[in-house]
């Protein structure tokens, strides 16, 4: 990775405590749902299909706890402690994003991390149970696996393409239906794979040209969308702040395509939860 500028001494730091702490809560997370017994994943259900594990507790309460030793001053929002955002820079972190597939055995699940300071996401980390392995991206660098460079596909060819669609029971079933269908006559391949973190970096490693989803929170969006925007993508949401308070629509593409989904963009300034929400704001 590019070396950024002293100045940015503190993000850096940040970043590589977060590559470290994704690898391996990851790791633990898996171990833990290898050898448990099915009754020590303690799953409870938060609403209908969705879920959360003591994997998931624990993950996010040792992340919360190592960045509050190395960071004492940086303000916390995770999907399972809470907290609040700080004046002076916060981490937004979802311990196991994809829980439904993590507490079945499937490996399409991750774990992200993102740090916001100054009305901008700084920083985006992403541990990748099916490859285990970690994406990660500044403003400015580029996007990374590893330490390997990544980069969106050169797809512009709809018929060619492939879509990741996510859908969640906060939001109507019609509109998902109508969208499959949308990119079906576009001749669009699409996929569901049960996590926005790994959606948003299969786009930014060239593997599917396309993730969209109608509502998200703000730990299942941000890291994904940064490492996305540096790889070259196409990507859209409403404001950071709207984000952090009531989550949204996310889309990532290859430029090739943007054209073609302009009715995405479209659809990006009507929120599916609570009426008209402002421009969707492009990334990159």
């Amino acid at each position: 990775m590019r070396a950024l500028p002293a100045a940015d001494a503190g993000i850096v730091a940040r970043l590589e405590l977060a590559r470290r702490l994704a690898l391996d809560t990851g790791r633990q997370a898996e171990a833990f749902r290898r050898t448990a017994d099915p009754a020590a994943l303690a799953v409870t259900t938060k609403s209908l299909q969705d879920f959360v594990s003591a994997a998931d507790r624990q993950s996010e309460q040792v992340i919360r706890t190592a960045l509050a030793d190395a960071f004492p001053q940086d303000g916390f929002l995770g999907e399972e402690t809470g907290g609040q955002p700080g004046a002076d820079g916060f981490w937004v972190v979802d311990p196991i994003d994809g829980t439904a597939n993590y507490i079945r055995g499937l490996r399409h699940w991750g774990v992200s991390i993102a740090f916001v300071r100054d009305g901008a996401v700084q920083l985006g980390c992403i541990y990748d149970a099916a490859g285990d392995r970690v994406y990660s991206a500044l403003p400015g660098q580029g996007a990374f696996c590893g330490d390997r460079p990544v980069r969106v596909s050169g797809m512009a060819d709809p018929t060619q393409a492939l879509a990741i669609v996510g859908y969640s029971r906060r939001t109507p079933f019609e509109p998902y239906q109508a969208l499959l269908a949308r990119l079906h006559g576009l001749g669009i391949e699409y996929r569901r794979l049960g996590s926005a973190a790994l959606g948003l970096v299969r786009v930014a490693d060239g593997i599917a040209d396309l993730y969209y989803e109608a509502h998200l929170n703000s730990w299942d969006i941000l890291a994904g969308a940064l490492i996305a925007a540096e790889a070259g993508a196409y990507v859209a949401m409403p404001p950071l702040d709207r984000i952090i308070a009531n989550g949204g629509a996310v889309a990532a593409c290859t430029p090739g395509l943007a054209g073609t989904l302009d009715f995405l963009w479209e659809q990006l300034a009507e929120s599916p939860v609570d009426g008209a929400q402002p421009k969707p704001t492009r990334l990159a």
